[in-house]
């Protein structure tokens, strides 16, 4: 059994979608971040940076912090998802994901959803980067069916929760015909489905 503190965001939804897909037993702690519970000491025992998504996997008595690394360690258990022969190609994507698309588009919620009007540089700056990332995965997907070539991978996985957020982007992910193909892809499978639902049932990926 997997136990998952975690909360209704876009790393959240990562490893929720991952359990579904490889089809693993699992529980959902909430943890509230709005009321500051990642910074409870009993949280800091098992996530030394405060932060979403942690899991036990209490078969293995292990304990894995960070999404990318969670992601990676569900992978290698159950096989899936992450296919020895293209592992480079996987983790320049997920590493791609981790550092620059995910801290980027987070930041751009933060100036242009949460707090509109307080910094015209950073709203601006935001919206570039944004608008870059989107151009470059369009691009990177008018080659490929997915991120890393032709399977669905944990790169993939990783990636699309971030995206699911494009109506507070502002960008208009209809514009992008490769990014909206492999967005609609996804978002139909039912692991993903159930996933992205995991702390609202009523809750699905919003249609470009």
């Amino acid at each position: 059994m997997i136990e998952l503190f975690s909360a209704n965001t876009p790393n959240g939804k990562k490893i929720s979608i991952m359990l579904e897909e490889i089809g693993y037993d699992y529980n959902v702690t909430k943890v509230d971040i709005g009321k500051g519970e990642q910074f409870k000491e009993s949280f800091v025992k098992i996530s030394p940076f405060s932060k979403i998504p942690v899991i036990i996997d209490h078969k293995n008595n292990k304990t894995i912090f960070e999404s990318g690394a969670i992601l990676i360690y569900l992978a290698e258990q159950s096989g899936k998802f992450y296919n020895q022969a293209n592992r480079t190609e996987i983790n320049q994507w997920l590493m791609a994901q981790m550092g620059y698309i995910g801290p980027m588009l987070g930041q751009h919620h933060q100036f242009h959803h949460y707090n509109p009007g307080k910094s015209k540089f950073g709203e601006e700056r935001y919206f570039k980067i944004s608008k870059r990332i989107y151009q470059e995965l369009d691009s990177v997907l008018s080659k490929s069916k997915f991120l890393s070539g032709g399977d669905y991978t944990i790169a993939d996985i990783g990636t699309f929760p971030w995206i699911a957020r494009h109506e507070w982007h502002d960008i208009g992910l209809k514009k992008y015909k490769n990014l909206s193909r492999w967005y609609i892809e996804i978002s139909k499978r039912d692991a993903v489905k159930k996933g992205f639902s995991f702390m609202d049932k009523d809750e699905s990926p919003p249609l470009p």
